[in-house]
C-alpha cells in the first residue's frame, strides 16, 4: 500500500479559517499537541511532516496546511481527567493556585477545573475539600503566560 506524505510548516488558529475545506483530522492528546517537529500519522497510514520555525501548542481546531493546498484539522483526544469543583468561587481560586503552584497544565471554567489525572494530586485535592471527578473529555488547558499563537499564524 502507498500512503501519501504531506509536509506543513504553517497554522491556522483555531477560529481563523473562515470557510477552509479540510481533508481531514489529526486526533492528538495534550502532550502531543505541544509541537515543533514531528510525523503526525492518520488512521488511514497517511502523514503529515510537521515543520514549524517554534515550538507550538496546538488547539482543538487549529488547522495545519501543507505545501500543496491541504488543510487537516487538530482534535483534541478525549484524555482521563479530574473535574474539579470547589465549595465556592473562593475555594475554586484557592484551588486553582495550589494547581499552579505545582506547575500543572490546568483547564479553567467558571465553575471547575480540569486537569489530567494523577492519583497524588486528586488526593491533595480532596485533602482540600474539593469534588473530584474522574472524566474522559478533550483537555484544552491554558498556555503559559509567554505563549505566543500570533507566531504561528501564515
Amino acid at each position: 500500500m502507498i500512503y501519501k506524505t504531506y509536509r506543513s510548516t504553517n497554522i491556522i488558529p483555531a477560529g481563523n479559517s473562515g470557510k477552509i475545506e479540510v481533508q481531514g483530522t489529526i486526533l492528538l492528546p495534550h502532550r502531543e499537541r505541544h509541537i515543533r517537529r514531528k510525523l503526525l500519522y492518520f488512521e488511514n497510514g497517511d502523514m503529515i511532516m510537521l515543520d514549524l520555525q517554534h515550538a507550538v501548542q496546538l488547539s482543538e481546531g487549529d488547522i495545519l496546511t501543507t505545501e500543496s493546498g491541504q488543510y487537516f484539522q487538530i482534535e483534541a483526544a478525549r484524555e482521563l481527567l479530574y473535574e474539579v469543583k470547589g465549595k465556592d468561587a473562593l475555594h475554586l481560586l484557592e484551588l486553582a493556585w495550589h494547581l499552579g503552584n505545582r506547575h500543572l497544565a490546568v483547564e479553567v471554567f467558571p465553575d471547575r477545573l480540569m486537569l489530567l489525572r494523577d492519583d497524588v494530586i486528586g488526593a491533595m485535592l480532596k485533602t482540600l475539600g474539593a469534588t473530584v471527578r474522574e472524566i474522559k473529555a478533550s483537555f484544552q488547558p491554558l498556555h503559559g503566560a509567554y505563549h505566543d499563537h500570533s507566531s504561528i499564524c501564515p
